[in-house]
């Protein structure tokens, strides 16, 4: 790791919260399912935190990745459809995948040219968040590009005052979660999403997690009422078997049939250049198998206009169609401010706008990124 971006990361930390101290200055980590007991002066698997004379030290005050784009980005289908989410990420991650799309963030730590990551680092406040967040429109304030579980601590500082000013809180992540770290952030965030990567551990492993850890992670945050959304990108030779397809869509459905699952295409990118890219007829295979495990919201995305019906919200009563969309753009919306079918009443599971006038139809207003 260059001298110059490990320098500079350290003097922008605090001392955590998710942790505990014990014997020999040695202090235990609680902010993701890696549980790292970290010696004086080491860090854990993540590089970023670390520490310093038995005292845990976590990164604080800056965003290394920042922009507000539509919430069906994340991807949430089912919370507040059409608004702009503003959208931070830091530096690190407890996972090392070979086909991560924000790797620049998520991997500088490890990547030999991760020195290019120090031009990336803007110092910020939660109170400046905030105006960010108003000034481009978004209702919506999230945790994603690296792991958001690592950098707990300022997330929940911007969430307090995000709270405050009645935006919406979510994380994007892997959820290699803690019951710590979720108790943690329970209080401020609303919507919880998480990259289910395969359903064999032999993988999560190649990836640097545990299959067990994501499962018990999806579990924990939809037993804790938060609104949980499901991604697997989709890769050809990975993970895109039937068996694993139905493996998955089993699971989730075991822990509530209401939960999305998005399975995704994925594209050659960073270490992972070998599968071929994955095609809308692999897609359309794994939602049919997702609806025939009995889960009643299924989405294939990452190929718009491609996937039919698949892009849209259906009434998992009477099937009326709900929410037409095309990519990130939300064409059609029937939900009524209480969550309903307007045809036959039923409840839709989500977070809706509870005045639906004011939803943005045909992708106008998406502000400009702001960084």
């Amino acid at each position: 790791m260059p001298t110059a971006i490990g320098e500079l990361l350290d003097q922008l930390t605090v001392t955590g919260d998710l942790y505990e101290k014990l014997p020999n200055r040695e202090v235990r980590c609680f902010a993701c399912g890696h549980r790292c007991v970290i010696r004086e002066g080491r860090r854990g698997i993540c590089q970023v935190r670390f520490n310093e004379g038995g005292e845990l030290r976590v990164p604080h005050g800056y965003v290394a990745a920042l922009q507000s784009d539509p919430v069906e980005k994340k991807p949430f289908f089912h919370v507040l459809p059409s608004v702009n989410a503003l959208t931070f990420g830091m530096l690190g991650c407890d996972f090392h995948c070979g086909y991560c799309q924000n790797w620049l963030t998520s991997q500088a730590m490890r990547d030999s040219n991760s020195d290019a990551s120090v031009n990336l680092i803007r110092k910020m406040s939660p109170q400046e968040m905030v105006r960010l967040a108003h000034r481009t429109n978004a209702f919506v304030v999230a945790s994603s590009y690296n792991e958001p579980l690592i950098t707990s601590e300022w997330a929940v500082e911007i969430f307090k005052e995000a709270k405050a000013a009645g935006l919406t809180c979510a994380y994007v992540s892997n959820g290699n979660n803690t019951p710590e770290v979720m108790e943690y952030i329970r209080p401020y965030i609303s919507a919880y999403k998480v990259d289910l990567k395969s359903m064999q551990d032999k993988n999560y492993r190649k990836l640097g997690g545990v299959l067990q850890n994501t499962l018990d992670g999806i579990k924990r945050a939809y037993e804790m009422g938060l609104w949980v959304e499901i991604v697997t990108l989709t890769i050809p030779g990975f993970n895109d078997s039937n068996e694993e397809m139905w493996d998955a869509a089993r699971f989730i459905a075991g822990v509530s049939r209401d939960i999305p699952w998005h399975v995704t295409a994925f594209h050659k990118d960073y270490k992972m250049t070998d599968p071929d890219n994955t095609d809308a007829k692999t897609l359309l295979r794994a939602a049919e198998i997702g609806r025939e495990a009995g889960l009643r919201f299924v989405y294939a995305g990452n190929l718009p206009g491609q996937v039919g019906e698949y892009e849209n919200t259906y009434c998992p009563a009477c099937n009326h169609p709900l929410v037409k969309r095309r990519g990130y753009v939300i064409q059609e919306y029937r939900v009524t401010g209480e969550g309903k079918c307007p045809k036959c009443g039923a409840r839709v599971p989500g977070v809706w706008h509870k005045n639906p006038s004011q939803v943005v139809l045909n992708g106008q207003g998406i502000p400009l990124p702001v960084y």
